[in-house]
């Protein structure tokens, strides 16, 4: 595109014992250019960036910054040569222990040429130097415990800038912001571009890529599936080069759903999003897919009582349905595997059977006395039914695989007949063979009930479905029956293309 490459890889690999997380990978960065880096979970996006900001070292390729190699041995010293990475996890560019205005010029206050004495007033001065460049807000006094979670992401990106970085990255910089800190975030690339900067902007959320987009790269199982410079920039072929298209149509028997269990009407979960309705049926499975940061998540927190509507009414069984907290979810029976089985799913110094029998363990109990034969009978059901691998209920979880992980977070809901299952990802971190198990198992027990999964992968709502629902900017833009599916408007809808060009 007539600009310089101020930033180059070739052939970059990277394994973890026997598993290639990268597998050949070539790009180049342009000066004054913002390329979109797309991939599922488990693409190697997160490898990547490590390896280029000297988290991770490389095993075969090489990189190279204006011309010249680079291989660092540490983020430090990517930081020194002008390659400079706010990640995902806020938590990496920020130091809770500090205040504001020391986080903004901690990293002048360690480099070369610092001064020996520490001088709060010229860091304050600095500091306010940073901020007004960032046009932060944030009083710079404040301690970052005491910050929401959008300021403290503000905060890591701005300590970034203070870099003057020659190469930035910018992992999902906006999962934690407003819209209208997404736009004073998006004001400052602009700048950035204007300066000469190159950037590399990881990011499933349509808006951004619209709005920021020069290039967008397809990462796929390691590897880039494909790269697109060509203006107008094909979304859509971006989000099939991300996804794939490797499961053929029809592969499973579509039922017809029965009476409805569950509808919302004029439902609206999020600031500026569209409402939206939805009904399921009794027996069905119905799978919401779309990219990440669509508001999929946003949606199952609703159903389960961890968060509020903006708008709109829920019915349950045709009476009025609005959770205040999970309990009472759980007691109109409507049922949550949470996405993150490591954070918000097994509990891990609990063995097998006592994480099976947690949520319903007051119905188990005696006297508020756990009744261990019948935990570990359910467990044992559960373990046959499922395909649990492991010696006994009584294993520790850290004994099983992340497959094995996932079957018990599903089979602790399983002896309690739900009206409404919902599972956030299901898969997220099995094999295939875990993977087909769970969806036999969905599909199998699914009579009685309305079952709705959330799943990025498309391959996955393809074996699992008899209805596909499409979300982007959190509402519902789409519905397939899983049978003669239009893949083209699908994949349209998924990458969050106009109705017109959908068609």
């Amino acid at each position: 595109m007539g600009k310089e490459a101020v930033f180059g890889i070739a052939g970059l690999r990277k394994s973890f014992g026997s598993i290639e997380v990268l597998g050949g990978v070539g790009l180049a960065l342009h000066s004054g250019e913002v390329t979109i880096l797309m991939g599922a979970n488990g693409a190697g996006k997160s490898t990547l960036v490590k390896v280029v900001s000297g988290v991770y070292g490389l095993d075969a390729g090489t990189m190279t910054l204006e011309g010249k190699p680079f291989d660092p041995q540490t983020p430090a010293e990517a930081i020194r040569a002008g390659v400079v990475t706010v990640h995902q996890n806020i938590n990496d560019g920020v130091v809770a222990a500090l205040d504001v205005a020391t986080n903004l010029t901690l990293d002048r206050l360690n480099g070369a040429g610092a001064s020996f004495f520490f001088n709060p007033r010229r860091i304050r001065r600095e500091a306010k130097e940073v901020a007004e460049r960032m046009g932060l807000t944030i009083d710079l006094g404040a301690k970052i415990p005491d910050l929401s979670l959008a300021d403290r992401q503000m905060v890591a990106i701005a300590r970034a800038m203070a870099h003057q970085p020659k190469v930035l990255i910018l992992d999902e910089p906006t999962s934690s912001l407003s819209s209208a800190e997404a736009n004073r975030l998006f004001t400052l690339i602009d700048r950035l571009k204007a300066q000469g900067v190159a950037i590399l902007y990881i990011t499933h959320r349509m808006s951004d890529i619209r709005r920021l987009a020069d290039r967008i790269v397809s990462l796929r199982d390691g590897v880039i599936a494909g790269t697109f410079d060509d203006k107008p920039l094909d979304y859509e072929g971006a989000v099939n080069a991300m996804l794939g298209r490797k499961v053929g149509i029809g592969q499973v028997a579509i039922r017809e759903a029965g009476k409805e269990v569950f509808s919302a009407d004029g439902l609206r979960i999020a600031n500026a999003a569209k409402p939206f309705s939805l009904a399921l049926g009794d027996g069905e499975v119905v799978a919401i897919t779309g990219l990440v940061g669509v508001g999929k998540t946003a949606l199952a927190e609703t159903l389960f009582g961890l968060r509020k509507p903006l708008e709109g009414k829920m019915t349950l069984g045709g009476a009025a349905y609005a959770p205040a907290s999970p309990r009472q979810a759980i007691d109109a029976g409507v049922f949550l595997v949470a996405k993150d089985r490591a954070e918000s799913g097994i509990v891990p110094d609990f063995n097998i059977y006592e994480n099976i029998s947690l949520p319903f363990l007051d119905r188990i109990s005696r006297l508020a006395i756990s009744r261990r034969g019948a935990e570990r009978r359910i467990a044992r059901r559960q373990i046959g039914d499922l395909g649990i691998v492991c010696r006994t209920e009584k294993d520790d979880m850290s004994t099983l695989s992340g497959g094995n992980q996932q079957k018990v977070m599903v089979a602790r809901w399983m002896p309690e007949q739900a009206r409404l299952f919902v599972l956030d990802e299901p898969f997220q971190g099995v094999d295939i063979a875990a993977r087909r198990d769970i969806a036999a198992k969905l599909r199998a027990s699914a009579a009685g009930r309305a079952t709705l999964i959330f799943v990025t992968e498309l391959d996955e709502a393809l074996e699992t479905a008899d209805r596909i629902l499409v979300m982007s900017e959190h509402t519902i833009v789409g519905e397939h029956r899983n049978a003669s599916l239009n893949m083209e408007r699908l994949l349209a809808e998924i990458a969050g293309q106009p109705a017109q060009s959908a068609a």
